[in-house]
């Protein structure tokens, strides 16, 4: 007998050799038909393999993420074989699950794959998966393996096993029905899991990502256990067109890019710099009430500080590459990270416990040179801001000065219009020590933090491995949008390791010195994917107190526009926020313009408003509400704005 215990600590003994499919079917058969992987010792394994020792299981269904992962690993495979059974002689690279279904790069040799395929493509898989056929896990050497696709003349999977060769890995192949692949796994028991099936793009890529090599086709899907969800994640996707923060911004002329500034590098127009700007003043009126000091810090630091941090070791192939100056020999870099800079600053002059924690803030501009199929909008992009701060305290008050970020992230969040929201505690894969610097005790003490810290706050968690930066653990904000879409937006970590890097020191109640704890933390992450995330999430309707315009006045014609012009400056004396459309346009156009643009008051002005002394309102999306003197007007805003 074994024993298995469970993520809530209990402990059932079963016979060496169950499977977590039989651990779900000896809890009940309702969940047994859910389970599509599971969780042993850390580690997501098929369903059906035998588990042989003690060990911890957790079993995933579809609502966690290791199990959708699976599922569309799965169908992954479930592909490969549709396009082995209608392109004879293709090539597989690899096929991964990703956050939103899965890929599989493909060499179609003499065939082209396009989008009149798809329908063929889903039809296809959707017959093999009425098939259920299982899933077999077949471990093999790596001579037979190597063997294997020496015969099928697979140069990919040959080019794969040759790594896994030089690393020692087990190999292993999964099959089901008549296709058999290279995979480590895992996967749903059966092809019958999978129930409803959408081809969602193709695009070209480079064979291992070097644009030197060969260019595959890689083919995108998707796929649900229940046809309902699909239609449900259709409709989705038609609303997140309308929501595309790329077209919004262009329509509310918020940003821009050009190509002779470089890609991936935004520029800010007037309304999207307003916007940006009240974003940052919210938090630096927020960061002023927790006691955190304002600095500021260049765009460029030597290379030596990077190396010093650790970023050279780890970002440097993802940043701009070194700047030589005139003098032999010295280097800057485009800054990566604002962190180093931050040590600097703590390191200028002596400290003692007396001074800490030292809270310091900055809106500092980072770049990183992403490759440009990657670049996306706002949301990913070369050169961004981050609503950076680190906090530099003793260990006594790392729990502490933690819960107090974590105050001050829900409130931004709640600010914003995210309620809800999942913190990921993001802890370092054990397996791959080689992706950190530190100490395994420093490492202990800070996931330890973040642990008991997000249990006092009584926060909904998951817990991550392999996710951590790579000087410390954190805790990563998980949110969702209007649309159910699940977004990463602000960060805490606990970092012992930077202030060993750079000798930080203060002067302890012993009179001996100390190294200080860092605490990386950033509620927005980067200004410009959050923006991006807030114009989908709202739609271009921002909260009122943060619309770069709040309303705008249309004269009906231009003999009106002094009349426009002296509102205007009465309501500025309210201090709310807004234009005169005085073009010679129909006031009808005006109004579709401002609709448009999503101004939520339109004032309207005319021969009988100018009379009166009134201004006749609409509210957008909305219509009119009547008419009001601009102070009335003021009150009726100033309730709508709370």
């Amino acid at each position: 007998m074994i024993n298995i215990t469970f993520p809530d600590g209990n402990v059932r003994q079963y016979e060496a050799g169950t499977t977590g499919l039989d651990i779900a079917k000896s809890i009940s058969h309702g969940l047994a038909k859910k389970v599509l992987s599971a969780k042993v010792n850390g580690e997501v394994w098929d369903a059906t393999r035998p588990i042989t020792e003690d060990a911890t299981v957790q079993l995933l269904t579809w609502d966690d993420k290791d199990g959708k992962a699976t599922f569309w690993h799965s169908s992954a495979h479930l592909m490969a074989e549709a396009l082995e059974a209608i392109y004879p002689g293709v090539k597989f690279g690899t096929g991964p699950a990703t956050d939103g279904g899965f890929y599989y790069d493909v060499d179609p040799g003499e065939h082209t794959i396009s989008s009149d395929d798809f329908p063929k493509i889903e039809q296809k898989m959707l017959e093999l998966a009425q098939q259920k056929n299982e899933y077999l896990r077949k471990p093999i050497s790596i001579n037979d393996a190597i063997a294997l696709y020496q015969e099928k003349g697979d140069e990919y999977k040959l080019e794969l096993l040759e790594k896994r060769k030089e690393e020692g890995a087990d190999i292993t192949l999964y099959e089901q029905g008549g296709f058999t692949d290279l995979c480590r796994g895992p996967h749903v028991p059966h092809t019958g899991y999978i129930k409803a099936i959408k081809i969602t793009k193709v695009a070209g890529a480079y064979w291992q990502g070097d644009e030197n090599r060969q260019q595959m086709t890689r083919v995108y899907g998707i796929t649900f256990p229940k046809q309902k969800e699909l239609t449900e994640y259709e409709k989705m996707i038609e609303e997140a067109k309308q929501r595309d923060h790329r077209k919004l911004g262009a329509e509310l002329e918020l940003f821009m890019f050009s190509d002779r500034v470089g890609q991936g590098l935004p520029i800010w127009l007037p309304k999207g710099n307003q916007l940006r700007d009240r974003l940052m003043n919210f938090l630096r009126v927020e960061q002023e009430k927790r006691g955190y000091q304002m600095v500021t810090t260049p765009h460029i630091g030597k290379k030596d500080l990077y190396v010093t941090s650790g970023h050279w070791e780890m970002y440097g192939e993802d940043s701009f590459h070194p700047i030589s100056t005139p003098k032999e020999g010295e280097e800057f870099l485009l800054k990566p990270m604002n962190c180093p800079h931050h040590c600097e600053i703590f390191g200028h002059r002596p400290h003692s416990y007396r001074d800490l924690p030292l809270r310091i803030a900055e809106f500092g501009t980072v770049y990183r040179y992403e490759q440009s199929g990657e670049l996306h909008g706002l949301s990913r992009v070369r050169g961004f801001t981050q609503d950076d701060a680190h906090i530099f305290c003793t260990p006594e008050q790392v729990k502490e000065e933690f819960l107090n970020v974590l105050d001050l992230t829900k409130t931004v969040l709640s600010k914003m219009g995210f309620e809800d929201f999942t913190a990921q505690i993001s802890l370092r894969d054990p397996n791959k020590p080689e992706k950190y610097i530190g100490l395994d005790e420093n490492w202990r003490n800070a996931e330890q933090s973040i642990i008991e810290a997000t249990k006092e706050a009584n926060l909904k968690t998951t817990t991550e491995l392999g996710e951590a930066a790579f000087y410390g653990p954190k805790l990563d904000f998980m949110v969702k949008d209007a649309l159910g879409r699940s977004w990463q937006l602000g960060t805490i970590q606990v970092d012992y390791n930077l202030p060993e890097r750079f000798e930080l020191e203060y002067i302890g109640s012993d009179n001996q010195p100390h190294r200080p704890v860092m605490i990386h933390r950033a509620p927005f992450g980067s200004m410009e994917r959050f923006i991006s995330i807030l114009i989908e999430h709202t739609g271009g309707k921002f909260p009122l107190w943060l619309t770069p315009e709040q309303y705008i006045i249309l004269p009906i014609s231009d003999r009106f526009n002094d009349y426009a012009a002296n509102i205007k400056q009465e309501l500025t004396k309210h201090d709310i926020r807004g234009t005169v459309d005085d073009r010679s346009e129909k006031v009808g156009r005006k109004i579709r313009d401002a609709e448009v643009q999503k101004v939520p008051f339109m004032l309207i002005v005319g021969e009988k408003e100018m009379e009166s002394g009134t201004v006749s309102v609409r509210k957008q999306g909305e219509g009119d509400v009547g008419a009001m003197s601009t102070a009335d007007f003021a009150k009726y805003f100033q309730k709508h704005l709370d």
